[in-house]
């Protein structure tokens, strides 16, 4: 299956719950968390995936604590915390929670993690500002505003330094991120794209997407996609190749030709709909 089309289907998930009656008396197995759950897993020396099925949670440990990427919504996100957990961390040490956009799925849990872990959340002004407005797709508990990450901002946790990129288009302040892992000791250059889904409208949208993608390809040295749906990054796939690594074989998660390639379909892909939006005029 094509990246294009993976992207697709997370497209079509997520439109579908914007049609879901939160009434309805049995539950979708997009929400079911018995259905979603996982084991959680180790990636890289301090990259573990703490996610569901078909949404994605990552935690990056550091010498000072933790930083949790997305945090899930609902019942879900109590695969992340259980997660964090069963690898034998606490998510008493979560001390940031980096929120890649303002849609549900990644930001619904923000408020317990808040709540319950004293974590510190970090977004992008744009998408804090989606919070005091309608939800999109699905309302959630409303996180209390913490920090505001800007484009070539920095985080430094312990030994870790992660930087910000702003890469609007999924919505108007898409945060992505990059931060190295290890893999037994050795270093590699990682990128979360915070928002590859075309669900949205407009040519000015569809133009701020397509200008993020170029900034993306502009990037040097990436060698490792961390997806916020693991389908854009063949996670599971890739896991199953980890678990056979002989010694001193190449990590599976590092391919920067598949970073390259992924780009590639994602813009291909914007470009279609670029032409769509302005045949709408």
């Amino acid at each position: 299956m094509s990246n294009t089309i993976r992207l697709n289907l997370v497209c079509a998930f997520i439109a579908l719950f914007g049609f879901m009656s939160v009434q309805a008396q049995e539950i979708s197995p997009l929400d079911d968390p018995k259905f979603q759950r996982v084991e959680p897993f180790q990636v890289f020396d301090n990259l573990y995936y703490v996610g569901a099925k078909w949404v994605s949670a990552w935690v990056l440990e550091t010498d000072q604590g933790l930083i949790l990427f997305d945090s899930l919504y609902g019942e879900l996100t109590d695969i992340a915390i259980d997660g964090i957990r069963d690898l034998g961390m606490d998510p008493n040490d979560i001390r940031y929670l980096i929120v890649s956009h303002a849609h549900f799925d990644h930001i619904g849990g923000a408020r317990r993690i808040q709540d319950e872990f004293g974590a510190v959340v970090l977004m992008t002004d744009e998408d804090w500002q989606m919070t005091d407005e309608p939800a999109i797709y699905r309302e959630y508990p409303k996180p209390i505003r913490h920090l505001t990450a800007t484009h070539g901002g920095t985080l430094n946790l312990g030994r870790e330094k992660l930087t910000f990129m702003k890469t609007p288009g999924h919505t108007t302040g898409v945060l992505s991120t990059s931060f190295t892992v290890y893999d037994n000791g050795y270093p590699h250059a990682a990128v979360m794209f915070g928002g590859a889904g075309l669900n949205f409208d407009g040519v000015e949208r569809t133009q701020m997407y397509l200008d993020s993608i170029a900034f993306l390809q502009s990037l040097e040295g990436v060698e490792v996609n961390i997806p916020n749906h693991q389908d854009s990054g063949e996670v599971f796939e890739r896991l199953e190749k980890l678990a056979l690594r002989e010694k001193d074989a190449p990590h599976p998660f590092v391919d920067p030709e598949g970073w390259t390639q992924w780009l590639d379909e994602l813009l291909a892909a914007a470009e279609e709909k670029m032409a769509d939006e302005q045949a709408k005029r």
